[in-house]
């Protein structure tokens, strides 16, 4: 009800209540947690996630494997083969929880603060945050890490692409802002920020020289997290200890995590030297990505006696949709036909590979975000084909009336026939054959490619596919080089054909400009391996990130995974329903895991600890 004043005191009062308004506002706006969609399980002050054992004894050890080699702690370049284990080293501003989607809680940041248009967000570090050597986290070092690793790494410049500044706007806040509104994601994959120490980068070394955050080094860096850098031999071998004087051990973000006393990783060069090193009791843990190896290979004693467990889990993949597929390149002239595309895929006969190579353990894939409700199936109907009509620039027709499915194959006249469909798309395409080679009919070039892998234990798979291919003329070769020349070769997108896993969340957002977004087609170190360049996904990942509600984000997803898979862009392979792992009772885990992780080695602990 209205209240009379003299006017001198209603203005007087009318200031007084704006200012109180605006003050409970802002005190309003600090929050413990950042989601993307919906509210936080876990309120403000709660004790540790209801995934770990708070009670978990700190010691013992985890020995861990790793294919390849290594050449550098820097964190931050996107160049050099980077050591495993640097996680363990440094905070980030905020930590996800295992057991909710696109959800983090306050770790280097004790809170943060975002408008209501989400135009920019800022986060309060904390004021015990430190760093190993005892001075403290600052704005400065959260700004000199953002501005780095912009500079440095184009995969997160293309990541953080629409934060337009970071700015120190109290004691212990910074304050990032965008350059464009509503974004739910940007707050969140900013506190995913790895925060390194400015005051150590721009120091000197034990060599008297300056340190150079833009080069690689062997260094052992330092950095704010609950480990450091013990030993480690070059290339070869790195060992991490636990720090006693760890500031944020205590912190309910940590609690029941961080248990082992020493984490080391030793580097193999071959899959199968490294399984052997398993099996010796060399290795205490085994994530087994061979169906086939999981079947044949683990038939050794410490197996039987029940010293190794075996374990398949579905948590991992709950929250993850998958794409593996071999990716031919379309910045390359011969690739850029779609009937070429689609004839590639008709020369794989996954059924046969999987009941000879993986023992039927295997799933074919037929969506870019395969194993979630993200998968589109079927014809488009409602507010999904709304969606797809909505779009200012064309799509293939087939979206609206055929629905993606990958040839089936399995025995030889199903194989002929999908190898006779690749010949007559390679026809229409302006190829033919000519002798036992297929050449293109204009030119006469004999139409061939290479794969190129990652690691040699890839062969394998691929040796159906090439011997198949031969069958209708085309020459293909597998390279796989040592771990620097790969790294180089992907990052200048230096490859005909490559093999490639994408790992999708169940809230996709600005990571999808860098896999398929025609900004990141050109843009050295992305991971549009294709060479995506189409205004439609373009527009439909811009709907993505802008979404408001979940029944949206699906539907608008769904629509992207449709026009995807109808342009043919990549060749699908397979992927198994389960997460297998393998590990000396040595170890141990909480008796239920996180509902979408293993949450290894986070949350797991030694049995030897304690003692």
């Amino acid at each position: 009800m209205p209240i009379a004043l003299r006017p001198l005191s209603l203005i007087g009062t009318f200031f007084c209540l704006f200012v109180a308004v605006l003050g409970a506002q802002a005190q309003e706006q600090w929050r413990h947690a950042a989601s993307v969609l919906g509210e936080p399980k876990y309120e403000k002050g709660f004790d540790h996630f209801g995934y770990v054992n708070p009670d978990a004894p700190k010691g013992g050890q985890l020995r861990l494997s790793e294919e390849g080699t290594f050449d550098t702690f820097n964190p931050i370049l996107s160049k050099g083969d980077i050591a495993n284990g640097m996680g363990l080293i440094f905070d980030t501003l905020l930590k996800s929880s295992d057991d909710e989607v696109s959800t983090a809680y306050g770790l280097l940041a004790e809170s943060l603060s975002y408008p209501d248009d989400i135009s920019s967000a800022t986060f309060r570090l904390r004021a015990e945050a430190r760093w190993a050597d005892g001075q403290p986290v600052t704005p400065e070092d959260v700004i000199f890490s953002f501005e780095s690793v912009k500079e440095y790494n184009p995969l997160q410049m293309s990541y953080y692409s629409h934060v337009k500044s970071a700015e120190k706007t109290g004691e212990r806040d910074v304050t990032f802002r965008f350059d464009e509104t509503n974004n739910r994601e940007l707050p969140l994959i900013l506190g995913q920020l790895l925060v390194v120490p400015k005051h150590w980068w721009e120091g000197e070394g034990p060599d008297g020289q300056k340190r150079d955050i833009s080069q690689t080094t062997l260094e052992p860096v330092m950095g704010s997290g609950p480990y450091r850098v013990a030993s480690f031999s070059a290339g070869s071998t790195i060992r991490y200890e636990l720090r006693d004087d760890y500031w944020g051990k205590d912190l309910n973000v940590n609690v029941g995590q961080n248990n082992f006393g020493a984490i080391s990783y030793t580097y193999f060069g071959d899959a199968n030297v490294e399984l052997e090193a398993f099996r010796a009791g060399l290795i205490d843990y085994r994530q087994e990505n061979s169906s086939s190896r999981w079947v044949t290979g683990y038939d050794f004693p410490a197996v039987a006696n029940g010293s190794v467990k075996r374990e398949e889990v579905e948590n991992p993949l709950r929250a993850v949709g998958i794409m593996q597929a071999l990716v031919p390149n379309m910045r390359r002239e011969k690739f850029k036909d779609v009937r070429v595309r689609r004839a590639l895929n008709y020369a794989f006969d996954f059924e046969q590979m999987n009941q000879t190579l993986a023992y039927g353990g295997l799933t074919r894939i037929d969506s870019y975000f395969w194993g979630t409700e993200l998968a589109s199936s079927g014809l488009p109907e409602g507010r999904e084909k709304e969606i797809l009509q909505e779009l200012g620039h064309p799509v293939p027709p087939e979206v609206f009336t055929t629905p993606y499915t990958n040839p089936v194959g399995g025995d030889a006249q199903k194989n002929r026939a999908n190898l006779g469909k690749a010949l007559q798309l390679f026809k229409e395409a302006g190829y033919e054959l000519r002798g036992t080679s297929l050449v293109n009919a204009a030119t006469g070039e004999p139409f061939g490619f290479e794969v190129l892998l990652a690691s040699a234990s890839l062969e394998r798979s691929v040796l159906p596919y090439v011997n198949n291919l031969k069958r209708i003329g085309i020459n293909v070769t597998l390279r796989s080089p040592d771990t620097s020349q790969y790294t180089y070769r992907i990052r200048s997108f230096d490859y005909d054909m490559i093999w490639v896993v994408w790992a999708q969340g169940l809230i996709p957002g600005n990571e999808q400009y860098n896999y398929w977004g025609s900004s990141s087609a050109d843009q050295e170190g992305s991971r549009n391996y294709a060479g995506i360049s189409d205004p439609a996904i373009d527009e439909l990942i811009r709907r993505i990130v802008f979404v408001k509600s979940r029944e949206e984000l699906v539907a608008t997803v769904h629509a992207l995974d449709r026009v995807l898979l109808a342009h043919h862009y990549v060749m699908p392979l397979f992927y198994s329903k389960a997460y297998k792992i393998a590990y000396y009772k040595s170890l141990t885990h909480p008796a239920e895991f996180p509902y979408y992780s293993i949450g290894f080695p986070d949350v797991w602990w030694s049995t030897e600890a304690g003692g």
